[in-house]
This record gives structure tokens, C-alpha cells and sequence, in this order.
């Protein structure tokens, strides 16, 4: 397959060389360049043989020296050079199946790639990947791989993707694990399904592939409103969730016999749901699992207490109303608290917020969106600034799921908004309106000109 140029960068190797635009890249030091990653990889090496075809059809060799690992200098029409890989299952569980109609189109996009596994850490359910791709993975050593499991039992895992290669497509991961690529596993349990003696079996055959399989994480199946026609699915009761704690905890010590690892990890949902405390910062080992929602707690508290410790007190007043999802509302809290404890002249009100845009059991704050923060806010604000979890927001920081921008969120609620990351630090300098610049520099004013 060959890949089209989009652009050349002014002054690098490839330019220096006489390579234009419109041509075409063939391959590097005889090796086929059908991807970003075949790219990004055979390009590191300071001697590069690059097989270009011209505009008009004639093919040449073009000599490269550079220094290692520095970029040739070629753009191509997308990051990855080619389409993004879409997902072919139909899984029972599918949270993009259940989004209301007249969302923005991208959200309707499933992906199955594993480039963007490597890549951005985005996981894979194997089901799309071809035996070049195994090879290939193996060859550049690409690891660790992000892997969507579910369940090692392969005909539930058919019924459960919708997919009939979904079960035979298990044994690819013996063969990373025999070839050295470390795993991060993702399973998602729904009640009845794929947990208890399923889920048993499940960890029992990721501990025999040994210490390759190097995270799981166990999370709850979420559901919105918008199921009708969809597989009847319903979310765990507080003994399902504690009896699902006991059997993963039983697991991780297996793990931690057998690898010296616990490895596997229940979600905070878990916890949350069956009233139970979180483990400490220790057991989650180096937080592996932090983007499944595991640990996410515990650490941010940890960075919290961390960064208490030396935080002067405030030389004037400050008041905000903190934003947050149901399901974090009584941490929140609880953070809240050891502020306004230490710091007489912190005041704040809290507003967890019920999302009714998407319904169902969704209570995290990574899904709520600009209507329901309007709805559960306006006419209740107390303070100058109101505080939101940074993750409601895409990536570019400005527009919610539903497409109602910050900026518009601001105009109807008449107050700054200011987003906020997930670390302890970032909540506990927001909440007392430290700026970048002045962390670290002793007491720290607040200024609201």
C-alpha cells in the first residue's frame, strides 16, 4: 500500500532531499510503509532508503542521513495515513449504542484500532486485527496493548461482542504474552452475565498467562436511558457490587503470589456502590488503571493531602460553587471540608449534579453535560468562580457532550467557569483560586480583577 504526501516541513531531511508533495512514499529501507506506525517506526534509523514515487508515475530511490530517531519531515493527510479502524461488533454493553439521537457525528464512531492502542492508550477487543497486524506488533515490540476482554469464555464472549470470531480471537493473547508485549486488560461486567463463576474463570486463565497480563481492571456495565430494543441489561445492587469486590480482591492475591503483582483492580464505581472504603494508595500499586476509573479516588486524594501540607492560607476571602457528578458527590465533599477546616475564609457550596441528559445509572462527572450543569446550577450559584470537572469537557477544553460551549454555559449561569484536571492538586489550587504562577511563592492571594 502505498501513502500519499501531503506536505513536506521546510528545512528537514525529506525537503533537503528534493521530496514534494503529492508524491508518493513507498517504502523505507524495503519495508512496505502502509501506516503511522510503520512510519514512525522504520524512520528512527539514521540511514534511510526511501522508495518514492513521483507525480507522474516514475519511481526513485532517495538517499537520508540524519540524526537518530529525528523525524524525515513528511505529513500525510491524516495522523495515521490511512482510515481509522471501526469497530465490527456489537456488543451488548455498547455505551455509544445507548447515546440519544443528535449528538455530533464523532461520537457515533466506534473504534477498534490498534494503532490508537499504542498510540493514545485506547483499548482493543482483537476482533479487528489481522495476522500481519499480530506480526507486526511482535516485530516492533510494540507493548504494552490495551485489550477489551470481557470474558475468557469464548462463546460467551461471541454472544457478548456479537461478533463470531470474537472467541477464537482470545488466543492472541498467549501468543503477545509468549512474544514479550506486556497487557491491559479492560472488563466490563454486567450483572448475571459475565461476573461471579464467569468472572472466576476469567481471571483464572489471565493468571496462567503470566506476568505479561500486567493490569485488569474490573468496572460496571453503564447504562443510560436510551436502551429500547437494546439487550436487557441492569446495573448492579450493593451485594452484587460487594460480592464482585470479594472475588477480584481474592484474585489480586493470587496474582500477587504467583507475579508479585495484584494486577487486578475493582473500579472506584465498585466500591462506591457497595459502601465500602477504598483500599490505600499502596494496593493500586502505581495506579495502572487510572482511565478505567480505578484508584482515580484514592489518588487524587493522596495528591490532595500531599499538596495540603504546604499550602499557605489565603490573605483575603474566597467563596465557589464546586460542580461535581452524583457518584463523586460525598468525596468532593469530603475534600471540601479539610479546605474550609484549615481555611477560615473558604466558603463554597457543592451542587452535585443528576444527569438527566443520558439517564439511567450514569453519575460520573466525565459525562455530564452543559444543559444539566445549567439546569441544576442557575439561580443557585454561590461565590465568584464556579468550578467543573475538567473531564466533561472534549479535549479542546470549550464545548460538552451536548455541544453547549463553555462559553454559553458561562453567559446563562453568569459566572467564570473554570475547569478542572483530576489531580488533587489541580482540585485543592482551584478551589482556592491559586494561579500557575504563583504556586509555590509562600501565601497566596486571591485576585478576581
Amino acid at each position: 500500500m502505498a501513502v500519499r504526501i501531503k506536505s513536506v516541513t521546510p528545512g528537514s531531511s525529506a525537503d533537503s532531499a528534493g521530496i514534494s508533495p503529492d508524491e508518493t512514499l513507498l517504502a523505507i529501507n524495503s519495508h512496505e510503509i502502509i501506516d503511522v506506525l510503520d512510519y514512525r517506526f522504520y524512520e528512527t534509523s539514521p540511514n534511510l532508503r526511501l522508495s518514492i514515487l513521483s507525480v507522474d508515475g516514475k519511481q526513485r530511490e532517495v538517499l537520508i542521513r540524519k540524526r537518530e530517531y529525528d523525524s524525515i519531515g513528511l505529513n500525510f493527510e491524516t495522523y495515521l495515513m490511512d482510515r481509522q479502524h471501526s469497530c465490527r461488533n456489537r456488543c451488548i454493553f455498547c455505551f455509544i449504542d445507548q447515546l440519544p439521537k443528535g449528538m455530533r457525528s464523532s461520537l457515533y464512531f466506534k473504534d477498534d484500532d490498534a494503532r490508537l492502542s499504542f498510540l493514545f492508550g485506547n483499548y482493543i477487543t482483537l476482533t479487528n486485527l489481522s495476522d500481519r497486524e499480530v506480526e507486526r506488533i511482535l516485530a516492533m515490540h510494540i507493548s504494552p496493548v490495551n485489550v477489551s476482554v470481557h470474558t475468557m469464555n469464548p462463546e460467551l464472549r461471541v454472544e457478548m461482542m456479537g461478533n463470531r470470531f470474537a472467541g477464537k480471537k482470545l488466543s492472541i493473547l498467549k501468543t503477545l504474552c509468549e512474544g514479550g508485549i506486556n497487557i491491559n486488560c479492560q472488563i466490563v461486567l454486567c450483572p448475571g452475565i459475565n461476573d461471579g463463576q464467569e468472572l472466576c474463570q476469567s481471571l483464572e486463565k489471565l493468571l496462567k498467562l503470566g506476568d505479561r497480563i500486567t493490569s485488569i481492571a474490573c468496572v460496571p456495565v453503564g447504562l443510560t436511558r436510551y436502551r429500547e430494543g437494546l439487550y436487557p441489561l441492569r446495573p448492579y445492587t450493593s451485594q452484587e457490587a460487594s460480592e464482585t469486590i470479594e472475588i477480584i480482591e481474592s484474585y489480586a492475591e493470587r496474582f500477587l503470589k504467583a507475579n508479585g503483582a495484584r494486577t487486578v483492580f475493582a473500579s472506584d464505581e465498585f466500591y462506591l456502590l457497595a459502601g465500602k472504603k477504598f483500599p490505600s494508595p499502596e494496593y493500586y500499586e502505581g495506579f495502572p488503571q487510572l482511565d478505567n476509573g480505578v484508584g482515580l479516588f484514592v489518588n487524587m486524594e493522596d495528591e490532595f493531602s500531599f499538596a495540603l501540607e504546604d499550602c499557605p492560607s489565603l490573605d483575603q476571602s474566597r467563596a465557589v460553587t464546586v460542580i461535581t457528578g452524583e457518584g463523586a458527590q460525598s468525596f468532593i465533599e469530603s475534600l471540601l471540608r479539610r479546605i474550609s477546616e484549615r481555611e477560615p475564609k473558604f466558603t463554597y457550596k457543592l451542587i452535585p449534579v443528576k444527569n438527566e441528559f443520558f439517564g439511567g445509572n450514569v453519575s460520573v462527572a466525565g459525562l455530564l453535560t452543559g444543559s444539566d450543569i445549567i439546569r441544576a446550577a442557575k439561580g443557585n450559584i454561590y461565590g465568584e468562580e464556579i468550578l467543573i470537572p475538567g473531564v466533561s469537557l472534549r479535549h479542546e477544553q470549550d464545548v460538552f457532550l451536548d455541544d453547549i460551549s463553555l462559553s454559553e454555559a458561562e453567559k446563562e449561569l453568569g459566572r467564570n467557569i473554570v475547569p478542572v484536571g483530576n489531580s488533587g492538586e489541580d482540585f485543592l489550587f482551584a478551589a482556592l483560586g491559586i494561579s500557575e504562577e504563583r504556586k509555590g511563592l509562600g501565601t497566596y492571594p486571591t485576585d478576581f480583577t
